[in-house]
């Protein structure tokens, strides 16, 4: 009972922590470029009903096998556009990050959900996107089927790790999105357009958003509906800052909200004897500590974090 239990609650909890992981990420180059968006959420509402509209429509006939590839593909471009709209109001017009981000948050969620009663009407499934067993890994014991036998965009999301710590770390435009974020002014004495840097980042946070929105509703419920996101955009905001702004940091903040979420699942279905009010409340619980401890991981974050950048003004 104990290794069943074991067995279910991390094979759930390595699918459920795509959708955060992704959205995190892209948060993640947002504030390290100096914007923290909390319109996460609203991007990630418009990419879960976006992604799932062409594979609702194309889920029959010769085109359905592309239509959650085009899915995610129109996901992603709505997250740069939605990002390009927050760059606007943040970067060129500096308004006040956290308010903007409300605003967004708002629009994505009643945009999406204005759309879905409108071309849809009511909640429906599609196939989704089938899991993929790699060969040879998934046959090892116990390991082999938490890790090793998901749907594509899990292995997707996880290389992502890797690939973002490189392109934050190792390339030359990371360096300058480090820079726009902790001295902006010196960045720009040296020649780098800091608005231009926080664009680029709020585009690709917007892109990632998006997709973690369009793996909820492609991959994980296979549906779309008002609640679908269900916070995970505001979480993704509380991960960067319990990751310390880092991609490995941003994982394991992942990793330990989706297997608490996946534990209270679970506690359900296993018919244990615990209230199942505080199993669902303990991913929740999880968050608000990050958040009490974000004060000091502050200290360690880009230093400009929040402040529009104004060459012409001394700070």
């Amino acid at each position: 009972m104990t290794h069943d239990l074991v067995y279910n609650i991390l094979s759930l909890g390595v699918p459920f922590s795509v959708a955060l992981l992704l959205a995190s990420l892209g948060e993640m180059f947002n504030q390290r470029a100096g914007v923290f968006n909390l319109g996460c959420e609203g991007i990630m509402c418009m990419g879960a009903f976006l992604g799932f509209l062409p594979a609702f429509f194309l889920k029959t006939g010769p085109l359905a096998p592309y239509g959650i590839v085009l899915g995610f593909a129109v996901a992603a471009a709505a997250g740069v556009v939605l990002g390009l709209l927050f760059a606007l109001v943040t970067v060129t017009f500096r308004a006040e990050q956290g308010i903007a981000g409300i605003g967004l948050q708002m629009l994505g969620w009643g945009v999406a959900g204005t759309l879905f009663r409108h071309f849809i009407g009511g909640v429906t499934g599609v196939e989704g996107l089938a899991a993929w067993s790699i060969p040879g890994l998934s046959r090892i014991p116990f390991l082999g089927g938490i890790l090793f036998n998901h749907n594509p965009m899990v292995y997707v999301a996880f290389l992502m790790v890797p690939a973002s710590w490189y392109v934050l770390f190792k390339t030359p435009w990371g360096l300058k999105v480090r820079a726009a974020g902790t001295e902006p002014r010196a960045a720009d004495s040296m020649g780098i357009n800091v608005n231009r840097v926080r664009y680029q980042a709020l585009m690709l946070g917007g892109a990632m958003a998006g997709l973690g929105g369009a793996y909820l509703s492609l991959c994980q419920a296979k549906m779309f509906a008002d609640d679908l996101v269900a916070g995970r955009g505001f979480i993704a905001v509380a991960l960067v800052y319990f990751g310390r702004w880092s991609p490995l940091g941003v994982l394991g903040g992942a990793l330990l909200f989706s297997l608490a979420q996946s534990l209270q699942l679970a506690i359900q279905v296993a018919g244990i004897k615990f209230p199942y009010e505080f199993a669902v409340m303990l991913p929740y619980v999880l968050v608000i500590l990050v958040l009490s401890l974000a004060r000091k991981a502050r200290m360690r974050g880009p230093t400009h974090l929040g402040v529009p950048f104004n060459r012409e003004m001394r700070y």
